[in-house]
């Protein structure tokens, strides 16, 4: 039987879920929310027949959605994840998980307690390449995993519906809008190293609010000296995403290189040589990029509902964005933070 979507949300990143979900063998995309006419106008022009609604609860009523993907402006995560687990649908929500852990917490507590699956979309660890990365971890190539890093230079963030990824309010921080993305990689990266232990963070921004810095560079520490550094640029040009992992056995290297972020056409690589080796060995890759994560992220979640298990759990999701509240206030105080990433369920109610 089909896994019936509905989607709520459909600006740009919207439009691309859509067309991810009627690509998904076993999904069907039976309802859509919009935030506006416009949108609302696009919507039926996109999908003639299927429904489209002004307000999202009206979809999580329907009986004939069994699941929700929900791709709203981060403030607006909590408050519409919650209601749709609260109608009794599974849930696809787009990252952050939520901008405050208060709001994370909310998320948590009202999946376990509707019994519902909720799923992160950190789709970054379905890709062939970012993937291959902690494959060639987890199979010892690269020997004890001693650093990481990660470079992110691009353009400017598009404005979003409403300018809201330039509203500290709505978006959290322009730290969490990307880099929670490259904090849970590192988290998955390190998985066996255990938990960070603390992040120092320096940063530039034209703005009085140091969480809307244009280029920030950090550094998680880890046990035993182990440390990754992750640096933000969005005053650049084009996309452009390197990753380097260094291990006591070899080295590991890639690169993803397009004019835009969504780009079908992009340049991307990963190398990695191990010790003893004359010269690196290019590791073969299938598409690599956002639009194509996106999509084997929707082919995956179809089995995962049915499974009842998420892609990304919440908790998972939870550590990420304390990761980016610390780099905020590293950020803020000019000083290393302590990191405490354990999460423990609060059983009450929200």
């Amino acid at each position: 039987m089909s896994v019936r979507f509905g989607l709520v949300g459909y600006g740009l990143w919207g439009r691309h879920h859509a067309r991810a979900i009627t690509r998904a063998p076993g999904a069907t995309l039976t309802a859509i929310a919009c935030r506006s006419e416009a949108t609302a106008a696009d919507a039926r022009r996109d999908f003639p027949g299927v429904p489209v609604h002004l307000d999202y609860h009206e979809l999580l009523a329907r009986r004939d959605v069994d699941a929700v993907d929900v791709v709203l402006p981060n403030d607006l995560h909590a408050e519409c994840g919650v209601a749709a687990l609260e109608q009794d649908k599974d849930v696809l929500l787009e990252k952050p998980l939520a901008p405050t852990l208060a709001e994370c917490d909310r998320l948590l507590m009202a999946a376990r307690r509707t019994g519902r699956v909720l799923s992160v979309g950190h789709e970054l660890r379905l890709s062939a390449q970012w993937g291959a990365i902690k494959a060639a971890i987890d199979s010892g190539d690269l020997g004890d995993v001693r650093c990481a890093t990660i470079n992110l230079f691009r353009f400017p963030y598009r404005p979003g519906s409403d300018g809201w990824r330039y509203e500290r309010r709505r978006i959290g921080s322009w730290i969490m809008e990307e880099l929670v993305h490259h904090f849970d990689l590192l988290l998955w990266y390190f998985a066996r190293c255990g938990e960070p232990v603390s992040v120092s963070t320096v940063g530039h921004s034209s703005a009085a609010d140091a969480a809307m810095s244009e280029a920030v560079s950090c550094t998680l520490r880890f046990p035993g000296g182990r440390y990754a550094v992750v640096t933000q640029t969005l005053a650049g040009f084009e996309y452009h995403l390197t990753a380097e992992v260094i291990g006591t056995e070899g080295a590991l290297r890639g690169f993803w290189s397009g004019v835009l972020d969504r780009s079908r056409e992009a340049a991307f690589e990963l190398k990695v040589r191990r010790r003893g080796a004359t010269a690196p060995e290019a590791i073969p890759l299938a598409a690599s990029g956002e639009l194509f994560e996106l999509e084997e992220q929707l082919r995956r979640i179809v089995p995962a509902f049915r499974e009842r298990r998420p892609l990304v759990s919440g908790e998972d999701a939870r550590r990420a964005v304390a990761v980016c509240l610390a780099v905020e206030q590293s950020l803020r105080e000019g000083r290393e933070v302590a990191l405490a990433l354990d999460y423990t369920p609060d059983r009450r109610t929200p």
